[in-house]
C-alpha cells in the first residue's frame, strides 16, 4: 500500500511573494515568522545564545520576509533575572548578540523585529511571576489560591519607561523594529484593556479611554525614543472568548463575552492605529481560552485567525498580519482575498525552516508537516525548557547538531515502519548510509495510521506521507513491505547495524466479553461500531476515538479510571488538553471519571463510580482503549548479536509520535 497525499487545491499563492511595507520598512515578500517564547535561549548576560541565533539564521536562509524575535523581557521587574533575553540587564551584550545574529539575517534580505514583554500579569504559571502583580487585585489563572496585587502607578510608569529604553536598545542592536506584546492572550497589557480584569479607579481604569492608557502610553514613548519611523507592532487578540473565569467558549458555542467581544475589538483597533502603533498582528483568545491563542488540531480548519483579521483590515489602515496554522494554500489565499497584508508561521517554521522557500517552489509534498501537537514546542516552555520541534528534533539546536557524512559508510537494517523507524531510515539516509527497511504489513506508518484516521488528525498522516517521499527520494534507502525481520536478518552479514524500531501493541483487557474491540479496529473501520459505543479508557486514543465517532453521528460514553481525561494537563499539552476535555461533552459524549470496569457482559459494561455505586452502561459496541504495550520480539536476539543494535521508540516503552522521531534522530544522527 502506498500512502495518498492529499489534494492540495488553489495553490498559486503567488501574492505571498509580493514586496510590501511597514510604514517605511520594506519587505521582500509577505511571509513572517511568528514570535515564540525564548524560554531557555538567552545567555549568561540576557543576550541571545547561539542556539537562537542559529534558529533564525536558519529561518532567514529558508526565505522568510520577516522575523519576530522574541519573547524578550522588556525588563526583569516581572521575570525572574535571565529566564529571557533582556535589552536592559546588560545592554552591551544584548547588543552584540543581536548583532552577530542580525547581520547575517540580514545578509539573506529578511527583516527582523523584536517582541519586548512586560509580563504575564494574573496569566503567569505558578511559580514564574517574581512580582507577582496585575491590573487590579485578583486570583492567579492556574491556581486560585495565589493572588496577584494592584501594579502602583510608578511601576506602571517605570514600565512604560522601560519599553522605550528597551526600544532604544533594540534599535541601536539593528533590530528594524519592535513588536508589544501584548494586548493579546491574556497577557498583563490585555489584562489592563478589559474591564473583566481591570477593576482600578485611577486613570488606568474603568473607562475605555482609561484601559487603554498603558499600551497608548508606550507606544507614544518609544516613537518619542526612537523616531516616528522606527516600527511598532502590536500584538493584537480581536475577541478574547472567555465564557467564564478560566473557561473559553468552544468553536461555534453561543455564549456571552466576558471579555472583548469584536465590536469593542474594531473601536480598539482603530484607536490604537491612532495612537501611533504600525501594523497590528491578529488573533483571538485569552489564557482563559488557550486553545484559540494556541490552536490544536481539533479545530481542523486551518487560517482560523482570517476572518478576524479581515475585520481589522476592514477597520485600519496599517498592515494587519495573522498566523492560526496557515501552512495551506487555501487559507493563504483566504488571507490575501480578506486583504490581510502578512502571513504569519510559528510552528510551521519550527517543523520545516525551508517552508518558504519550499511554498515559493510549490513543492507543498516536500513541506515536512506541523502536527498541531504542542509536544516539542509549547509543552517544552511550560515546563520551562527552550522550545523545539517534535517533527524536527533539530529545532533548537541548530548550532549543535549537524548531520555530518560518516567516515565509514554502513549498512543499516531498520526493522519496524513507524515513526521511529522512518526517522531512523531518514536521517541515515541522509547521513550516506546504505539503508534497508523492513516492514511487516503493507503499508508504513504503525500505529499512527490507525491514530491518523480522524479528520483532525490528518497532519499525523501527511507526515507519513512526506517521510515515504523522502525515502522514496534516496537512491541509498530500500524499503521493504509485507517483509517480518526474523532471526535470519540479525545474522546476515550484509548487515553492519541494526536498529529495532518494531512499535507497540494495544492492550485488551480480559473483561469477560469476547465482543470488545480495540480502538485501533474501529479507528480503521468505523462501520463496526454500532449506534450506541462505549468507550473503556479515557486517555488520548480514547477521546479522539470518541470525539470522531460522535462527529459520525453515534453516542458515545467514554469511561475512566482516574479523575483526568488524557492523563491531565501534565501528561497532555495544556491548550489540546483544554480543547478536548471541553469538546466532549460540548458535542455531546457522556463522560464518565472516577469510575472502574467490573466487568463486561456481550456490549453492555458494568462498572462503579468513585462512591461505590454501580452503573450499568448499555450499547452496541465495547471499545478498548486501555493504552499499549511495547512489542519487543527481538529482545533477546539484540542482547546476542555480534554488530551493533538498538532499540528505540515505542519497543522500548510506549509513547508519543515525539518520543519516537527524537529517539530515533539521537540514535541515528551518531551511527
Amino acid at each position: 500500500m502506498v500512502l495518498v497525499t492529499k489534494d492540495v487545491q488553489k495553490r498559486d499563492v503567488s501574492r505571498l511573494f509580493t514586496p510590501t511595507h511597514i510604514g517605511k520598512l520594506k519587505l521582500k515578500n509577505r511571509t513572517v515568522m511568528a514570535p515564540l517564547g525564548l524560554v531557555g535561549y538567552n545567555d549568561a548576560r540576557g543576550g541571545f545564545n547561539k542556539n537562537i541565533q542559529e534558529l533564525y539564521i536558519r529561518r532567514a536562509k529558508g526565505g522568510v520576509g520577516m522575523i519576530t524575535v522574541g519573547l524578550v523581557a522588556v525588563d526583569y521587574q516581572d521575570f525572574f533575572d535571565l529566564s529571557l533575553p533582556c535589552p536592559l540587564y546588560d545592554p552591551i551584550d544584548f547588543t552584540k548578540t543581536s548583532k552577530i545574529m542580525l547581520e547575517q539575517i540580514h545578509n539573506y534580505g529578511t527583516k527582523a523585529i523584536c517582541m519586548i514583554s512586560a509580563g504575564m500579569g494574573r496569566s503567569a504559571f505558578p511559580g514564574v511571576s517574581k512580582q507577582m502583580w496585575a491590573p487590579s487585585e485578583q486570583e492567579n489563572r492556574f491556581d486560585p489560591k495565589k493572588h496577584h496585587r494592584a501594579m502602583t502607578k510608578a511601576e506602571i510608569q517605570q514600565t512604560i519607561e522601560d519599553y522605550a529604553k528597551g526600544a532604544l536598545i533594540c534599535k541601536k542592536a539593528g533590530f528594524d523594529g519592535v513588536e508589544i506584546h501584548a494586548v493579546h492572550e491574556g497577557y498583563l497589557l490585555d489584562q489592563f484593556t478589559m474591564a473583566f480584569f481591570n477593576q482600578r479607579q485611577d486613570e488606568y481604569g474603568g473607562s475605555l479611554e482609561n484601559r487603554l492608557r498603558l499600551p497608548i502610553k508606550i507606544v507614544k514613548a518609544i516613537k518619542a525614543k526612537c523616531g516616528a519611523d522606527f516600527p511598532v507592532s502590536l500584538r493584537y487578540s480581536l475577541k478574547s472568548f472567555i465564557r467564564h473565569l478560566r473557561e473559553g467558549g468552544l468553536p461555534g458555542e453561543h455564549f456571552v463575552e466576558q471579555g472583548r467581544d469584536i465590536e469593542e475589538g474594531l473601536k480598539v483597533a482603530k484607536i490604537f492605529e491612532n495612537a501611533g502603533y504600525d501594523m497590528l498582528n491578529v488573533d483571538a483568545g485569552t489564557y482563559d481560552a488557550w486553545f484559540w491563542n494556541h490552536p490544536p488540531m481539533y479545530f481542523e480548519k486551518k487560517g482560523i485567525y482570517n476572518e478576524f483579521g479581515a475585520k481589522v483590515k476592514a477597520a485600519v489602515n496599517i498592515p494587519v498580519a495573522v498566523a492560526g496554522r496557515m501552512d495551506d494554500p487555501e487559507a493563504i489565499n483566504e488571507a490575501f482575498d480578506a486583504k490581510i497584508d502578512l502571513v504569519e508561521f510559528g510552528r510551521p517554521l519550527l517543523a520545516d525552516p525551508d517552508l518558504v522557500n519550499k511554498i515559493k517552489a510549490d513543492d507543498w509534498e516536500d513541506v515536512r508537516p506541523c502536527i498541531s501537537c504542542h509536544d516539542g514546542c509549547l509543552d517544552r516552555l511550560a515546563k520551562g525548557l527552550p522550545y523545539s520541534c517534535t517533527v524536527n528534533p533539530e529545532t533548537g539546536h541548530e548550532a549543535e547538531y549537524k548531520l555530518t557524512q560518516p567516515l565509514t559508510k554502513k549498512r543499516v537494517l531498520v526493522i519496524g515502519g513507524g515513526p521511529a523507524g522512518l526517522e531512523t531510515a531518514y536521517i541515515c539516509g541522509t547521513r550516506g548510509h546504505q539503508v534497508t527497511l523492513l516492514e511487516a504489513q503493507d503499508h508504513l506508518g504503525g500505529a499512527v495510521i490507525p491514530g491518523s484516521q480522524p479528520s483532525f488528525k490528518q497532519d499525523d498522516y501527511q507526515l507519513l506521507v512526506w517521510f515515504e517521499r523522502q525515502l522514496h527520494k534516496m537512491t541509498n534507502v530500500t524499503v521493504k513491505l509485507n517483509a517480518p525481520a526474523t532471526k535470519r536478518d540479525f545474522n546476515d552479514p550484509n548487515y553492519d547495524t541494526i536498529v529495532v524500531a518494531t512499535g507497540s501493541k494495544p492492550i485488551m483487557v480480559d473483561f469477560g466479553s469476547k465482543q470488545m474491540l480495540k480502538a485501533e479496529t474501529v479507528l480503521m473501520a468505523p462501520n463496526k461500531a454500532g449506534n450506541h459505543v462505549t468507550i473503556i479508557g479515557g486517555g488520548l486514543v480514547g477521546c479522539e476515538t470518541a470525539l470522531w465517532l460522535q462527529r459520525k453521528g453515534k453516542q458515545v460514553t467514554v469511561i475512566e479510571m482516574s479523575d483526568q481525561l488524557c492523563g491531565g494537563p501534565e501528561h497532555t499539552p495544556f491548550a489540546n488538553w483544554e480543547m478536548i476535555t471541553e469538546l466532549l461533552p460540548f458535542e455531546g459524549v457522556t463522560v464518565l471519571t472516577e469510575t472502574k470496569v467490573d466487568h463486561v457482559e456481550g456490549t453492555t459494561v458494568f462498572a462503579q463510580d468513585k462512591q461505590g455505586r454501580s452503573k450499568q452502561i448499555n450499547g452496541d459496541t465495547v471499545i478498548c482503549a486501555v493504552g499499549y504495550k511495547a512489542n519487543d520480539p527481538f529482545v533477546n536476539l539484540l542482547q546476542t548479536a555480534d554488530k551493533e543494535t538498538y532499540q528505540i521508540g515505542d519497543a522500548v516503552k510506549p509513547g508519543k509520535i515525539m518520543n519516537a522521531i527524537w529517539d530515533a534522530y539521537y540514535i541515528a544522527k551518531d551511527i
